[in-house]
């Protein structure tokens, strides 16, 4: 391999050594330059899955309350359990359906002994693009009964909300 000599070299252009590199050299080694830095913007670091065991394990179920004291929602009262108020739901549900009759429907728990009847007492309206019908709700203890008035809203296809529940004598 021969060394070249700078110096002797006469194809080298005035005002210019012919040992510095053309504008075509310059150009690869500042697009080199370039196409190495962009590759340090890739990421480098890869997501695997985790085993199938540890995956079950970290799906909980987020709590639907975000504060330490979960808010009961609106029902008959208080002295209703769970399934006392899944029974009386469902009954409100059927006598509050704009395409039913407006008849009272009963329901009842043989287990706690309560047992009531939601009878709607007006023809359904709208309020804020949800239905609404206001009703008067009867709840039977062993010890007592009393009466309930509230009005039952609902968006198209949704469930019915309670709304402006408040005691009511009879009569």
């Amino acid at each position: 391999m021969r060394r070249r000599d700078c110096k002797a070299s006469s194809s080298a252009t005035p005002g210019r050594s012919a040992c510095s590199p053309g504008p075509l050299a310059a150009s690869a080694s500042a697009l080199g330059l370039v196409l190495i830095l962009c590759g340090c913007g890739q990421p480098l670091i890869t997501f695997q899955s985790e085993p199938k065991a540890a995956t079950e394990a970290a799906e909980i179920p987020e709590p639907t309350v975000t504060g330490s004291i979960s808010k009961r929602p609106p029902s008959f009262g208080a002295d209703l359990g769970e399934e006392d108020w899944r029974r009386a739901r469902a009954a409100l549900g059927v006598a509050l359906d704009p395409q039913g009759n407006g008849r009272p429907v009963k329901w009842d728990n043989p287990e706690t002994s309560l047992r009531g009847s939601v009878n709607p007492t007006g023809l359904p309206y709208v309020a804020n693009d949800e239905i609404c019908r206001d009703f008067l709700a009867t709840v039977i203890t062993p010890d007592k009964s009393r009466f309930v008035r509230g009005t039952g809203c609902k968006l198209s296809g949704g469930a019915w909300e309670l709304k402006r529940l408040r005691p009511s004598r009879a009569g």
